[in-house]
């Protein structure tokens, strides 16, 4: 910032030491914190030149100095620059019906607040939405079923015909599906109709020697009785 000049009679004076510190200061204020005990009249020249952050920074540091008379102004300038100009008018007459009076930069606080715990809730009703949507979106898909229904045939896997296999021992599904598709063929189908006739078979077989045996331990106790008897005769 180039330095200020005073004409006095019509020659340029060079600038006294104070405006070189508030020349100074203006161009540090990035650096500027804490103004301690600095008289209110320098900082009326100094801190409008500060940004947003840069008051918010020397109004923290600040601690135990009410800056208000100077920077009350200025907080209503970026209040009325963030907010809108209705919303600043607005809150002049809440304060004014109220007989209260706030500082901007409160007011400025308490708004960012406010819309903070506006974004909050607003972003809560949309996750809480979006979950019914999804869920709704899931209960309307077709779900496949991949548990077998209990085959009235408990026989083991060779011994069955149907959808009782087991193949609770195969992680895939789609292992379990082919499992259950090779168990179902014809082949399977034929193997075990062979198997059952065979076990029919030796269930007659063993019926038909159970009822022969007895024929063939027929010893001379039925020789005897195959004699013919002596007819007795007839006592008076």
């Amino acid at each position: 910032m180039p330095h200020r000049e005073i004409v006095v009679n019509g020659r340029k004076t060079p600038p006294s030491l104070v405006d070189l510190c508030v020349n100074t200061a203006i161009d540090n204020l990035r650096y500027l914190g804490d103004v301690g005990e600095t008289d209110l009249y320098l900082l009326d020249q100094i801190l409008p030149h500060c940004t947003l952050d840069q008051l918010m920074h020397v109004e923290k540091s600040s601690q135990g100095r009410d800056l208000s008379q100077v920077t009350d102004n200025l907080w209503k300038k970026f209040y009325e620059k963030q907010f809108g100009k209705d919303k600043t008018e607005e809150v002049v007459r809440r304060m004014v019906k109220s007989k209260k009076t706030f500082k901007w930069i409160q007011l400025y606080e308490a708004k960012l607040e406010y819309i903070a715990e506006q974004e909050k809730e607003a972003a809560a009703r949309f996750k809480q939405r979006y979950e019914k949507i999804d869920a709704r979106k899931q209960s309307r898909q077709v779900q496949i079923c991949t548990k077998v229904p209990p085959s009235k045939n408990k026989r083991g896997c060779f011994g069955g015909s149907g959808p009782g296999y087991n193949v609770s021992n195969v992680k895939s599904n789609l292992m379990k599906k082919s499992k259950v598709d090779y168990l179902n063929s014809n082949e399977m189908k034929n193997r075990a109709a062979m198997k059952r006739m065979a076990s029919q078979t030796q269930r007659n077989s063993g019926c038909s020697s159970s009822m022969m045996r007895p024929a063939q331990f027929k010893g001379k106790d039925s020789a005897s009785t195959s004699k013919p008897l002596k007819p007795t005769g007839r006592r008076f």
